[in-house]
């Protein structure tokens, strides 16, 4: 299947790459300036102990070159950009594409299903632990790879074909007939540990060997739990105890809206806990330590 990667940062750079080298037919739909560093360098990939992965010559088209119907688009941009890239990425959508997002909240597929019907678009959830070095090569930090897949509402035909597609490539993926409620426990642990980290500026591990820190990323973590309860996505028992390890953890363990918060960089703060809070608020919750951290947030992203 022809598929198409929009964006080659650190996720699409990884899964697209991995495809790639998997031999699979990939494309990825980048800026002329990524092109370039492509183009350059190739798309490299390393592990968490800093050995070679991947190194692949991808091919690459920009918005003026998209040659579309594609028939799987795998979209991994920031919440902040969805927009361009909708607009940016229609030409490669047919009466058959799928589309698998690989973005943090729920609020895209409001998003997508309306621009290009709710039949072109799958449910997705990404685990990966990654960043961009100063080259523009993927840096893999941990061993989690995770991808998860399916149709919003069941089977719709095209699964078996994606799924052979999108596995086998180096990192764990399958299909899911679950995939919204898998999306609501990512949400509860990325609001968690995006929360934690911003709010006191430290490392999962800092703040936990901090006085009064276990308490703070306990509640936080309890608040989160409760907004996905009163929403009707009580995380299931795996999920819960992935939180709880994950906030309780004691290694140096950081979420990406922290990394790019010390970068100066945008944040994803209105998908990942802004929409989060809202949730609370129309099911009468209270989030306070959540809260707070979206204010700081937002005071952030205004100084910006």
């Amino acid at each position: 299947m022809r598929t198409l990667v929009v964006g080659a940062g650190a996720t699409g750079g990884y899964f697209g790459g991995r495809l790639a080298g998997a031999g699979r037919d990939v494309t990825f739909l980048v800026r002329p300036r990524r092109a370039a560093e492509l183009a350059a360098r190739g798309l490299r990939i390393t592990g968490p102990d800093g050995a070679a992965v991947a190194t692949v010559r991808p091919r690459t088209v920009s918005v003026d070159t998209l040659d579309g119907p594609y028939d799987v688009v795998l979209l991994a941009v920031k919440s902040y950009a969805l927009e361009q890239a909708m607009l940016d990425l229609a030409p490669a959508v047919g009466p058959e594409t799928v589309i698998v997002p690989l973005l943090n909240g729920m609020r895209h597929l409001d998003e997508l299903t309306g621009a290009f019907g709710e039949e072109r678009v799958y449910g997705g959830v990404c685990m990966i632990h990654a960043t961009l070095d100063e080259a523009g090569d993927v840096v893999h930090l941990t061993g989690l790879h995770r991808l998860g897949f399916g149709p919003l509402d069941g089977d719709d035909g095209r699964l078996a074909a994606v799924t052979a597609t999108l596995s086998g490539a180096g990192f764990d993926a399958a299909a899911s007939a679950t995939i919204v409620q898998d999306m609501w426990e990512k949400w509860v642990f990325l609001a968690a540990l995006g929360a934690v980290t911003t709010l006191m500026r430290a490392s999962v591990g800092a703040i936990n060997a901090a006085p009064g820190g276990p308490a703070v990323t306990a509640g936080i973590a309890a608040e989160a739990v409760a907004v996905a309860t009163a929403a009707g996505h009580a995380p299931r028992a795996g999920a819960l105890a992935f939180l709880r390890a994950g906030v309780s953890s004691t290694a140096p363990m950081t979420s990406s809206m922290y990394r790019d918060l010390v970068r100066g960089a945008p944040v994803e703060a209105d998908a990942i806990l802004g929409d989060f809070v809202a949730q609370a608020d129309r099911d009468g919750v209270r989030v306070p330590l959540l809260s707070a951290a979206y204010t700081a947030l937002a005071i952030y992203a205004a100084g910006r």
